[in-house]
């Protein structure tokens, strides 16, 4: 079973025969470091399963990069208003790494529910689970400090903090880069070296 599969698998619970369907309509795609997969204000076409390396998301607000989130092995990218509504961009995902991608493009994303009869379903699961992780963010943006944030993030992604420019980071986690500094020497015990 890929990666991709497993996933689906965990997450969905389908029988095999609709996850080999659902997976078989996904294909494999190289990204090499600093390659874009979309960018801002064009036209997101696919929907990709992260199976190795890094992916950025982010924005440029007034001259400044603001990170979303950085996708590793196990999460999906997409621009998801780009892809689900034919709107211009909002964001640009670019590899941090030479990255392994498995995609599904718009078109064949509209015909899975012809071959697989619980698609809707599970679509409605899937988009909920995108929706939660969300609110979570949000969440913990409005109700934690700084260091909690730090230390949440630190704690289950530790690998990261060696893996990509901690600006990064400080960006996606709401914090500037002399905040998010501050913070790591104050919890330096916690933090990585």
């Amino acid at each position: 079973m890929t990666h991709l599969e497993h996933y689906i698998h965990s997450y969905f619970e389908i029988p095999t025969t609709s996850l080999g369907k659902i997976a078989g309509m996904f294909k494999e795609e190289q990204l090499d470091k600093g390659d874009y997969f979309s960018k801002q204000d064009g036209h997101c076409k696919r929907l990709s399963f992260v199976d190795s390396g890094l992916v950025r998301m982010y924005v440029n607000v007034d001259g400044k990069e603001v990170t979303q989130w950085i996708s590793q092995q196990g999460y999906f990218i997409t621009d998801l208003a780009s892809f689900m509504f034919n709107e211009p961009g909002r964001w640009n995902i670019q590899a941090l790494s030479e990255v392994r991608i498995f995609s599904i493009y718009q078109f064949d994303y509209q015909q899975i529910a012809e071959h697989v009869p619980e698609w809707h379903e599970l679509e409605k699961r899937f988009l909920a689970r995108c929706f939660t992780t969300l609110e979570e963010r949000v969440f913990t943006h409005l109700s934690m400090t700084a260091e909690e944030r730090y230390l949440q993030f630190f704690e289950s992604n530790k690998a990261l903090f060696n893996e990509v420019p901690l600006q990064y980071i400080a960006s996606m986690l709401g914090m500037t880069p002399e905040t998010f500094s501050r913070v790591r020497k104050k919890l330096s015990p916690n933090s990585p070296l």
